[in-house]
């Protein structure tokens, strides 16, 4: 499961389900790591991001409003830029794939497509809390869910920066293997899991 969803709306949610579901054992994990399912024996898994083509079968229950963020003291040292020609000279936080290594590029809303933009940077991470402290300490743009740093724009220690070029919304996903019956009480909590991000999204709160 995807620790930063699970965090903040899986467990806040889950209680009232292990009262309506006494019977049902619940075994939460989180990692940002891509599970393999079959092999590691697990029902289902959420997942936020673009799903690669896999024998497993899922749904999109909601997409996240992300944004471009950086702190006030990058933004002092390197300028507030204005649209993705002012990139030139900024730096990034480069957050590494969990297969490749490689860092993922930023993604950039250009009228419906989607241009990506890989910036110079100073430290790689792998993983979701220090990927945005790390955006907090200085080392560069960052690209986040909304509601993972709602806090940390309120307290003004991030600042949204080209808003007029959002990244594309992260979907998020209720998967499980394709190859066997889905069991009744997987279904269950999978069914779950998707009216609850469906209320989410319905809230404006992803």
């Amino acid at each position: 499961m995807q620790g930063t969803l699970a965090r903040f709306f899986v467990l806040p949610a889950l209680p009232d389900f292990v009262r309506q579901h006494p019977a049902i054992e619940i075994r939460l994990s989180e990692t940002d790591r891509m599970v393999d399912l079959v092999e590691e024996g697990v029902d289902c898994v959420l997942r936020a991001g673009v799903l690669p083509d896999s024998s497993l079968v899922g749904r999109k229950v909601a997409e996240s409003e992300q944004l471009t963020l950086a702190s006030p003291g990058y933004l002092e040292r390197f300028g507030i830029p204005s649209d993705l020609d002012d990139l030139t000279g900024h730096r990034m936080v480069a957050y590494a794939a969990s297969t490749s290594g490689q860092p993922y590029a930023l993604d950039f809303d250009m009228e419906g497509a989607v241009r990506e933009v890989l910036l110079p940077f100073d430290v790689t991470v792998r993983g979701a809390e220090i990927y945005t402290a790390a955006g907090v300490a200085g080392f560069g743009l960052i690209q986040v869910p909304r509601y993972r740093v709602q806090h940390q724009i309120d307290s003004g220690d991030l600042v949204p920066v080209l808003l007029q070029n959002p990244p594309p919304p992260m979907p998020i996903s209720v998967l499980h293997p394709g190859h066997r019956k889905l069991s009744p009480r997987t279904g269950v909590f999978a069914d779950w899991l998707a009216a609850l991000f469906e209320r989410l999204q319905n809230e404006g709160r992803l």
